[in-house]
């Protein structure tokens, strides 16, 4: 009994150091879950679209462009980590029937888009890349830029270093980095390779911004948003949804009421 307890101690620093190193070199499967196209794949949408292709340094990126007569604007979306445009293009609808144009993209690796995202730095070179496209169409005070989940931490990067009309964050987290110790706590946080800190970039950011959270989220925690709150210094809101989970928020009168009111 004493030389196993004995072996014991000695084997779980290396089996701590054996699981830390997994988890390190899967972290991007576990955060990222695209979904992949054929380059031939058509998309289909009741709403006018025109699909294009943005080159960036080593990949292309892929993009549905859905615009209306007449736009009031035009929102930048940066959508979650599953999926692809061929499911992510039906959030359209909550903006154009608004009066408003969108854009919305594949990261690298997802449906269409080539490449693979290697570093929290390409992310938001890429996401640049997609704001000049617009902004080669749109003056900056008519492009609202909203990120969803995985997207909120990009979204309030690009926010940042733009000054758009509002940023519109659904289902935010306090930071990814904070995120996972929630989930793992046991992993040391440095090993993470895309910290996403929203915490530090709202402070920076100049343009009015709305927080969208369903009280019942499983996957990135209500509390998150309630600690953003305090660290935005420009107009704010937060739009609770009672009984929201992570999905569906669009489907509910709290969430349409607001985004009428944000939009129209």
């Amino acid at each position: 009994m004493r030389k196993f307890a004995r072996w014991l101690l000695l084997a779980a620093p290396a089996l701590y150091i054996l699981v830390c190193s997994g988890m390190y070199f899967q972290q991007d499967t576990l955060i990222f879950r695209p979904e992949v196209l054929s380059a031939d794949f058509r998309f289909s949408f009741p709403q006018a679209f025109s699909e294009i292709t943005l080159p960036v340094d080593g990949a292309n990126l892929n993009a549905l462009h859905f615009k209306v007569a007449e736009p009031h604007g035009v929102v930048l979306f940066f959508h979650g980590n599953a999926g692809s445009l061929r499911r992510w293009g039906e959030v359209a609808e909550s903006f154009t029937t608004r009066g408003y144009d969108l854009v919305v993209f594949d990261y690298r690796g997802y449906g269409k888009s080539s490449g693979k995202i290697a570093s929290e730095r390409q992310l938001y070179e890429d996401a640049d890349r997609v704001y000049d496209y617009l902004r080669s169409q749109y003056a900056a005070e008519r492009i609202v830029i909203y990120g969803r989940s995985l997207g909120t931490g990009i979204a309030a990067q690009l926010a940042v270093r733009h000054t758009p009309k509002l940023l519109i964050l659904e289902t935010p987290y306090f930071s990814l980095k904070d995120l996972t110790a929630t989930f793992y706590p046991y992993l040391p946080g440095f090993l993470l390779k895309f910290p996403l800190r929203t915490d530090l970039a709202l402070p920076q950011v100049k343009c009015p911004v709305y927080l969208f959270h369903g009280t019942r989220d499983a996957v990135v925690p209500y509390a998150a948003s309630q600690r953003l709150m305090p660290l935005i210094v420009s107009g704010k809101e937060l739009v609770t949804i009672a009984d929201g989970e992570h999905n569906g928020l669009r489907l509910t009168a709290t969430y349409n009421a607001a985004l009428d009111r944000l939009l129209r």
